[in-house]
């Protein structure tokens, strides 16, 4: 409709340098682009840039937006002045210009059709507080002037939202429908299957709410590729956005060359994604915190090992839309710790008394452990050593006690809050220490076991067995364990890195 490729990249940038730079990024992965002037720091460097654009006139369908203030946009100009900048960006070689309807309902549309008559026009409404009432209403008010497309964009706050303004849009005839916001991500993903599909991402920074870069939706998710046929996996839960589960089952699609998509579902209402499991077309999905044991109610199945632990962590989508769960934290735990040491006849600690924990505690009793558990609330703990027949031990007794291994099964020191430990160093007297943790990859409690010659095993271990089983039960073939694990340690290296480079500019610009 806009142009050929489903990826529109948003080229957005203070200076009309970054703005060039961005711009030849957007044009090496894909042929639509926005250019969103209004992020141009004055109208000087708006004339500036696109002088500079007119030479090259880039072999792409282009479009201009200098979206005013008034609409959600950063520029502060007049309505007349706005529309003099869209007139030089069509004159310098754009196919297209965006036009909110905050500016449509003060300009006649004789005006427009004047100064922007060469250019074609996509007309747009922005509900950045949540969904218009009567989406309608909208789109006969867009429509007015008779432009050649419109576009609704709409923070939605659940998937039921989100598949309300897809379904409309799938009615209409040149229409761009946009849900906003992280609980939107999947479903703005999803829509790429269609037909007539489109999606904004930005080249380096985000324009709107929710929004993935360029780079992440070709590489990770291979969302260009999307189609009628794509399978859809998924992890759900609260946060998300720290997960990378995605970088790593997506690694195993691709290296399979298999259509297929693992997106990160944040999920505050369980039953909004319930409710959208058959409408998206969700096959599996995995489950992490708060919804390993919440969930265990609303299943249609469950294998005899994850009810007993009573959490899960990974869902098969089954016939009628049966869900069916299992618990793969268990393998993860088993396969992470059998090659360090003997289980059986060990004492071990598991630190918590949630889900990860439950999977900890009964994969180590079935190993032949003895199991011991220490919680935040002692009650839990002393209920989860019964259902494995170990013991529960106050957080007083733990630096006066000896274990051949420690578990962290809490989330306490997981990214971003990355400086806290469970423990104190002087309450780590025990051979090994293992932190379920994978983000960081060295915690604030394996550093304090390092310091005191303690052999550490990371998170990364267990969350790629279980990643890598979780793969195998939805795909029924082995995983490519190998390119899983190598997209995990990249991306976790990447993002060291560039936590690195922020500490030193931070540390340089202080001095």
């Amino acid at each position: 409709m806009l142009g050929r490729d489903k990826l529109c990249a948003v080229v957005a940038a203070p200076d009309a340098r970054s703005m060039r730079r961005q711009l030849a990024r957007a044009l090496r992965e894909t042929s639509t682009i926005e250019l969103r002037l209004d992020w141009l720091s004055s109208d000087a460097e708006i004339t500036h840039f696109l002088g500079q654009l007119a030479p090259i006139r880039p072999k792409a369908t282009v479009i201009a937006t200098c979206r005013r203030h008034e609409a959600g946009g950063r520029y502060r100009g007049t309505i007349a002045k706005q529309l003099v900048h869209l007139a030089e960006a069509i004159r310098a070689g754009c196919t297209w210009y965006d036009l909110e309807v905050e500016t449509v309902r003060q300009c006649p549309p004789e005006l427009v059709d004047v100064v922007l008559g060469d250019g074609r026009q996509l007309a747009s409404a922005h509900f950045f507080r949540g969904m218009p009432p009567n989406l309608s209403r909208v789109a006969v008010e867009l429509r007015r002037h008779r432009p050649d497309a419109i576009k609704i964009a709409a923070q939605c706050d659940s998937l039921a939202d989100s598949r309300k303004l897809l379904d409309f849009a799938q009615k209409q005839k040149n229409i761009v429908a946009v849900p906003m916001g992280d609980v939107a991500l999947p479903v703005r993903f999803l829509a790429l299957r269609g037909k007539r599909a489109f999606a904004y991402a930005p080249v380096e920074n985000a324009t709107a709410p929710g929004q993935i870069t360029l780079e992440e939706m070709k590489r990770v998710y291979r969302a260009d590729g999307f189609d009628g046929r794509t399978r859809v996996y998924g992890v759900i839960g609260n946060p998300i956005g720290h997960s990378l589960s995605p970088a790593m089952q997506n690694a195993g699609f691709a290296a399979r060359r298999m259509n297929a998509v693992y997106l990160p579902f944040l999920v505050r209402d369980l039953k909004d994604f319930l409710d959208s499991v058959g409408p998206l077309g969700i096959r599996g999905f995995s489950v992490t915190l708060p919804h390993k044991e919440r969930i265990i109610g609303r299943l249609d199945g469950c294998d005899p090992l994850a009810a007993r632990i009573e959490a899960v962590n990974t869902i098969v989508v089954r016939g009628g839309g049966k869900l069916y769960g299992y618990n793969k934290d268990y393998v993860g735990v088993l396969r992470s710790l059998e090659r360090r040491m003997p289980l059986r006849g060990s004492r071990v600690l598991i630190v918590g008394a949630g889900g990860a924990a439950r999977a900890v505690a009964f994969a180590l009793a079935q190993a032949g452990a003895a199991v011991c558990v220490s919680a935040r609330r002692h009650e839990r703990a002393k209920s989860l050593a019964r259902a494995v027949g170990g013991e529960a031990i106050a957080r007083a007794r733990v630096r006066r006690e000896f274990f051949d291994a420690i578990v962290n099964a809490t989330p306490v020191g997981m990214h971003p809050q990355v400086g806290r430990s469970p423990l104190e160093a002087n309450e780590l007297n025990c051979r090994l220490v293992f932190d379920t943790i994978y983000r960081p990859r060295l915690t604030r409690l394996l550093q304090l076991a390092v310091r005191r010659g303690i052999e550490t095993v990371s998170g990364i271990e267990m969350f790629v067995a279980q990643g890598t089983a979780q793969w195998e039960i939805w795909m029924g073939e082995r995983a490519p364990v190998a390119a899983m694990r190598r997209a995990v340690v990249q991306a976790l290296t990447r993002e060291e890195s560039t936590a690195g480079s922020r500490k030193t500019g931070k540390q340089r610009a202080t001095r």
